[in-house]
């Protein structure tokens, strides 16, 4: 009897804005959505919306402890068993969790994109290939800007107030050294057709 392949466990990380989401959609249209996956660490923030807004205005969203990665690494492992897995729905208006979640069944392939994926070595280490997006800081800004604004309902004083106090220092403690656990770099992310052609290919004969 011919036992099951284990899956092959992808993850996508790079800085806020840089392109991650692009390329991840990337992978999931040419390698085929049904046969990927797709878990992405910002549905792992941990609940707030208990906490009045004095103490949720105060939570720093760009550190590590603001993410319940412990419950991400068990659904990656779960997935890895054949087991389907219920992933959280997050409301960033109200930085909680909706009472919904979404199922997500074991795929060959599992995708995993997020910020600080490659800084939690538990994490890291159930990767087989290690993705970063490296787009250039003031390119993210401006795209983190007008995605926070159309659907997060944020303001552009709030934007740029939490990326100077928070965003820009923990992508510079924690997301910018994580780069060199990547196996692949790819800059400018879904822009830049030739590293996507070779990543594609290159998930194509891994599977």
């Amino acid at each position: 009897m011919l036992s099951r392949q284990p899956p092959l466990v992808i993850g996508i990380a790079g800085g806020s804005g840089s392109g991650k989401t692009t390329v991840a959609q990337e992978i999931l249209n040419r390698v085929g959505a049904a046969r990927i996956a797709f878990l992405q660490h910002d549905a792992y923030y941990k609940d707030l919306s208990g906490l009045p807004p004095v103490q949720k205005a105060a939570v720093n969203f760009d550190h590590p402890n603001s993410l319940e990665t412990e419950l991400l690494i068990q659904h990656i492992e779960e997935l890895r068993k054949g087991q389907q897995v219920k992933v959280p729905i997050y409301d960033f208006s109200r930085h909680g969790r909706t009472e919904k979640t979404f199922d997500v069944l074991p795929r060959g392939v599992i995708l995993v994109e997020g910020i600080l994926i490659f800084a939690e070595p538990d994490l890291r280490k159930l990767f087989d290939v290690k993705i970063f997006v490296d787009t250039d800081d003031d390119i993210r800004f401006i795209r983190r800007l007008e995605r926070d604004i159309a659907e997060r309902g944020r303001t552009t004083e709030n934007v740029i107030k939490q990326y100077v106090s928070t965003v820009r220092p923990m992508h510079l403690e924690f997301v910018e050294p994580s780069k060199r656990y990547a196996d692949v770099i790819i800059p400018e992310g879904g822009r830049n057709r030739p590293a996507l052609d070779m990543v594609v290919a290159r998930i194509e004969s891994l599977l």
